[in-house]
């Protein structure tokens, strides 16, 4: 394996310890439990690992939360989809910007509405289509608030360029 896979699978596995080590902290909302942390986890996923490992966290995270007890099988599409769908937008333009908003429309949207099959079918609940959607966009914006912060932080301090650089073998480009 090479130093830059073992590097990103090494970040990866300290992303996924956040959001374990942090599960116990979440919103009720409805039906679901919302999770901040997940969030701007996928944001950070997003940017310094990209959309594959990002959708990698977000699996094992919410594996490891279901397996615990300490999470729904409904954190499987909101978590899934926001990090796919913000590290994709990162990986094609490289701003933040889009990144936050494709992490809240891909969990809060298209993520609660995929919800709503897995309520039905798999956890034995009635869901209107839109159910989730609500409660996912809270869960959602928080955790890109606190992304948004957190990398506004790292990004002054020239941290984020080091971490992107360390990941990437040295080819990072700056974000805007």
């Amino acid at each position: 394996m090479s130093q830059e896979k073992t590097r990103k699978l090494v970040a990866s596995g300290v992303l996924v310890a956040v959001i374990i080590c942090l599960s116990g902290f979440y919103i009720p909302v409805g039906a679901s439990k919302c999770f901040p942390i997940q969030h701007m986890v996928n944001v950070l996923a997003a940017v310094l690992l990209g959309p594959w490992w990002g959708v990698g966290i977000a699996f094992t995270a919410s594996l490891i939360r279901n397996l615990m007890g300490t999470g729904t099988l409904l954190a499987f599409p909101g978590s899934m989809v926001g990090a796919l769908l913000c590290g994709l937008v990162f990986s094609r333009w490289k701003k933040l910007f889009p990144t936050y908003i494709a992490e809240v429309f891909g969990t809060g949207v298209a993520g609660g509405i995929l919800a709503c099959p897995i309520a039905a079918l798999l956890m034995g609940k009635d869901a209107a289509l839109f159910a989730f959607v609500l409660p996912f966009l809270v869960s959602t914006a928080g955790g890109t608030l606190i992304a948004a912060v957190l990398i506004g932080v790292l990004s002054r301090t020239h941290a984020l360029s080091y971490m992107r650089n360390m990941l990437d073998g040295g080819r990072a480009k700056q974000t805007a």
